[in-house]
Formats: C-alpha cells, structure tokens, sequence
C-alpha cells in the first residue's frame, strides 16, 4: 500500500499542482468551494455550469467552482491521489461504487446527520438510496440516476426491412446482421478495460443469468461467460464494430449513420434532440432474463485540509452540504434531467407538469423509466474498482480476440484470489 501510495503521488504532483492552483483559499469572507466533476458530454457539462452559476447567485457567500477533470477512468488516479496526498477537492462528482475505497482512504464525511434534517430528502427515490449507504453510515446522495438501453436509427432499419424490434439475444444477433451494409454496420462495442466497457456489458451478464456480488467475487460465472461470447458472436458475424479505444460513450459513428445501434443511456437525449438525428430506444434484449444496470452519479463530501480553509471546517462542511441539498432540489433536477435526458433523483421533478410534457415528447424517455424495474445496482464495496479493472480486462482481451471467454475470466478469478487486499 506504501508503494502504491508513493507511485500514486509522484504521478500526479503536476496534475494535482495545477488543479491546486485553480481553488487556491481566497481571503475575501466568501467560502471558496471546488467541485471536481467528469460530466461529459460537453452540452451536459454546459447545463451543470448554468445551474452552478444559478447556485452561486443566489449564495453569494458560497461560491462554487466547477473543475472538469476527466471521464470516469481519468478521474480514479486523480481522486486517489489527491485523498492520499491532502489535496482534494472540497465536492466530488462520481460512481456510488467507489465509496468503499473512499472510506477506506478516510477521504470522505459522513452525511447522515444532514441527511436527516434535511427537508428534501423525503422526496428522493427510495430505490436511491442503498447507493448512498456504506457499513451503517450514508456518505453521498444521488445527483442523477439513469439505467442502459439501446439508441437505433429507425431510418437504416426502415431500409433493411425490420418491423420489429429484437426482445431476446438471437433476435439482436439477427437485427444487426441484417443491418450490415457496405456502408454501415448492426452495432458498435466499447472498446477499452475501463468502467464504461464494464457498465454497458453488465446489463448482458445479468441479462445472461450472471450476478455479481462483493461479498462472495465469483467472475467466471455462466452469465459473465455467456455475455461475452455474446459480444465475441457479434464479432465473429462481421456485423459489431469496436469503437476507440476507452471512448465507448462518443456517438459520432451513431450520428454518421455509420453504425445502425449502440448501448448507451439517456444522458445522451439532450445531445441527440440538439443534433435532430433520427433515433429510437429499445430496452435490453434478454438473455436469460431481462435486466439492465443502474447508473448516475452521486455527490460526496471530501475532507480538506485546514490550509485550504478560507473558514472553520464546520462552516465549510454545511456550505458544501447547501450545495448537495440544492443538486437534490425539485427545481435543479428538473432543470438537469431537461437538459441531458438524466431521470431525475426527486419524486417531485418527476412528476413535474414541465418534466412528464418533457417526457411525452421525447422519443425513447419512457423506456428508461420503465426499465427502472429491472436494474441492478453495480455493487457497493472496497474491491469494486479491481474487480471493474479484471473484468475490463477479461472484455478487452475476448473482443481483440486474444482470449475466449473462459480464459479470460478465469484468468481474471484467479488474480482476484491472488490479489493482496
């Protein structure tokens, strides 16, 4: 751990010198805050800064910098490094499942105790909330939630002759061969061993009949098995298309036309009405069974160190709570699921008049209200990010065609047995 620590700051001194720099304590009365974030794409990224400009107009005594800072995988060595070397930010924008390691770092605060006087909470989705909860203390609370799906281009099936759209793993494989063209092919892959690759073949491994459990980590399991091979097939029918590497999220073959389908959510409808390109949403086809994986980000609370401090901790501390307490806000998530197609977190925003015309207007929205139903949370424990990294890995290695599906899961269970933890 020594090692890892020592590697983690001597890599990133010049990264976290310049970020530094960017939310140095102003000595002007005002609480200085900085909020790193990964929000992408980069119209989502313009919706967050108008709400946190919003935010601090209305609290002149708070304000907020939002520092974009990476995708997910660019993100992880920056935040480690930061917690480890007393450099964090003051707000953090990221995935529910990397509070186990947080908390192990000492990285974040509890939040229970605003939590429980806060008069919003109440209106927060109940199925939210497990995420924000860790060995008896709740350390986040959601800032948007969302689940996977699959975009097509009703215009390239309407010229293949499809009039149905596939409901189970054999029809999906038929679909995107048909829709194979000289000039376009069924279905883009993420390509790449980060977390996005793993979030968008979850939703197959479940589907598969697979589980994934952080008490008992068995990666090699029939779903996980069935999954992959799925993908190798779709592969191997010359009819998927790998996208660049660890930029699985980018739609530009999608927009091009010259990619008939691709697995991604609906933060990308804002993105999509902007662009008036053709688009539909169809739930996961089922495997074994149907599900798919609940996604969205939450916000935590860092730990800073006094330096840093324009004010005592404690102020600190409820300045950045005033800020979590209006992220969950019927008002800004409304005005955050309007501008990037997220679900909102609160009940009331959902059922907003402006939210529910919002959603009969756009094409494939209810899809992923539905699908609500049947997702599953990504789990929430230590090991998360290496087991993501195995199993990464293992999807990596069978879409290159450098291992099968049970060579390289057993390959990843066993360095998960081996590991040091």
């Amino acid at each position: 751990m020594f090692l890892i620590k020592r590697c983690l700051c001597i890599l990133l001194s010049l990264t976290l010198i310049a970020l530094n720099a960017c939310s140095s304590p102003i000595d002007d009365g005002v609480i200085h805050l900085t909020l790193w974030q990964g929000v992408n794409p980069p119209s989502n990224r313009a919706v967050l800064q108008k709400l946190v400009d919003k935010f601090n107009q209305q609290h002149p005594q708070i304000q907020v910098e939002s520092l974009y800072v990476g995708q997910s995988d660019q993100q992880l060595p920056k935040i480690l490094a930061a917690a480890i070397g007393d450099a964090s930010p003051d707000l953090l924008w990221y995935g529910p499942m990397l509070t186990g390691q947080l908390v192990d770092l000492g990285a974040i605060r509890p939040i229970e105790a605003f939590w429980q006087k806060s008069s919003v909470a109440k209106d927060i989705d109940p199925a939210l909330l497990e995420a924000m909860r860790y060995q008896d203390h709740l350390w986040s609370v959601p800032f948007g939630t969302n689940n996977m799906g699959i975009f097509y281009r009703p215009d390239l099936f309407k010229t293949a002759g499809i009039t149905e759209l596939p409901k189970t793993w054999p029809e999906l494989r038929q679909v995107a061969k048909q829709l194979t063209t000289k000039d376009h092919q069924g279905i883009v892959l993420p390509l790449g061993k980060g977390e996005w690759t793993v979030f968008s073949w979850l939703p197959f491994m479940w589907s598969g009949g697979g589980s994934l459990d952080g008490s008992s980590v068995k990666l090699n399991n029939n779903g996980s098995i069935a999954a992959l091979q799925f993908w190798r097939s779709l592969l191997d029918d010359g009819s998927a298309v790998l996208s660049t590497p660890e930029r699985g999220y980018e739609l530009d073959k999608f927009l091009a036309g010259k990619v008939a389908m691709q697995v991604t959510g609906p933060w990308t409808l804002g993105q999509l009405g902007s662009t008036k390109s053709p688009y539909g949403v169809m739930p996961i086809p089922a495997g074994v069974v149907s599900h798919t994986v609940v996604g969205g980000e939450h916000l935590f609370m860092m730990k800073t160190t006094p330096d840093r401090a324009a004010s005592s901790e404690k102020n600190r501390s409820q300045a950045a709570w005033e800020f979590m307490e209006y992220a969950l806000s019927p008002e800004f998530q409304t005005q955050w699921a309007l501008g990037t197609g997220y679900l909102p977190v609160n009940l009331k925003a959902r059922q907003s008049p402006e939210y529910q015309e919002y959603v009969a207007k756009t094409p494939g929205l209810q899809i992923f209200l539905d699908q609500t139903a049947v997702s599953k949370s990504r789990p929430i424990f230590t090991g998360y990010p290496e087991m993501s990294e195995l199993l990464g890995r293992s999807i990596e290695a069978v879409l290159m065609g450098k291992e099968t599906p049970q060579q390289a899961l057993a390959k990843a269970q066993e360095r998960w047995e081996l590991a040091d933890r």
